[in-house]
């Protein structure tokens, strides 16, 4: 497959190391520094204007700051090619919805990047509960959070007219995602509190959630840029047993699940420990999940249907819950 990538930043070089096979033929970014920084990493690749990215390649990768995504994907769709667009998608579902009816009326794939899916100890847990021997799921309960960089509310992040709001759409919509993939049905009621307590900016620093679904099911979420030693912790509570995601590799520490059986005189829980303790693999793992997915095949990456519902939770909470 013939691959361009538009935004060169941080998550368009992660995205370019990912292909595999697959050849990375055209790179663009406002900042045309970046996009030539790019193109040098990767032989026979060029730097060039959206335009040309398109009419290069047969998928595309949209990086951009949250309000390009769906303006430069609408792009990309009208011109009949394939998307992985980075999450949030979009700023608001207003702005998404329209690329749903467009991707439907060109026949392409889209898929939207929740990586967080394709971590090991995600997917392992996945392949758990899937089993039923866990019983009935009751309910999940996360915490996701970074300590932020000096500077770091003068960055677009920042800005609500760039990112659509602070740490809830930014890391909190990974929770969202998670927990809507692991408790397998819609989110009918948000509630919670949104503050910012710590950073001098005009949204959140911190989202704490508990949303409820049609069943009765919960989800305890907590997203934070004032968690001063990064964490990642995912928690999915069943009748018969606790399972436990907890790092994400890097400065999030090593990636394990923790799989706590109950026996059946309840007590101290029979205890399994998956580590995974190798690079980050989910963009890899990810990138080959959408090239499935643009042949046909089911796959287990986040469609617009599930962006669309991450974004649903995050506007009711910004509606409802903002102290």
């Amino acid at each position: 497959m013939r691959v361009g990538i538009v935004g060169c930043g941080l998550i368009g070089n992660k995205r370019a190391a990912a292909l595999g096979a697959d050849a990375l033929v055209a790179v663009c970014d406002r900042d045309a520094a970046r996009s030539q920084a790019l193109a040098a990493k990767h032989p026979g690749t060029a730097a060039t204007d959206l335009e040309g990215v398109i009419s290069r390649s047969d998928a595309v990768i949209v990086a951009t700051t949250n309000d390009q995504l769906a303006p430069v994907a609408g792009r990309v769709l009208d011109a009949g090619k394939h998307v992985l667009i980075e999450k949030p998608a979009a700023r608001t579902v207003a702005e998404l919805e329209p690329l749903a009816r467009l991707a439907k009326r060109r026949g392409v794939t889209v898929r939207v990047g929740y990586n967080h899916r394709f971590h090991p100890a995600a997917m392992k847990a996945r392949e758990i509960l899937a089993a039923a021997e866990c019983g009935p799921m009751m309910f999940v309960r996360a915490r996701y959070g970074h300590g932020g960089r000096p500077g770091y509310d003068r960055e677009w992040r920042a800005d609500p007219a760039l990112s659509g709001g602070g740490e809830l759409i930014d890391q909190g919509v990974h929770l969202i995602d998670l927990a809507r993939w692991y408790l397998r049905e819609e989110i009918v009621d948000v509630r919670g509190r949104v503050i910012t307590a710590y950073w001098d900016m005009k949204v959140e620093d911190n989202a704490f959630l508990t949303l409820g679904t049609q069943r009765g099911l919960v989800a305890h979420l907590h997203a934070s840029c004032t968690e001063w030693k990064n964490l990642f912790s995912f928690e999915i509570y069943t009748r018969n047993a606790k399972l436990h995601h907890e790092g994400l590799g890097g400065s999030y520490g090593v990636e394990r699940l923790y799989h706590y059986r109950m026996r059946p005189e309840m007590g101290p829980p029979d205890t399994i420990v998956h580590e995974y303790p190798s690079p980050d693999s989910s963009w890899a793992l990810e990138w080959q999940d959408f090239v499935a997915a643009t042949s046909g095949a089911e796959t287990t990456g986040a469609t617009l249907q599930d962006a669309l519902a991450a974004l649903r939770v995050v506007e009711e909470a910004y509606r409802r819950c903002r102290s």
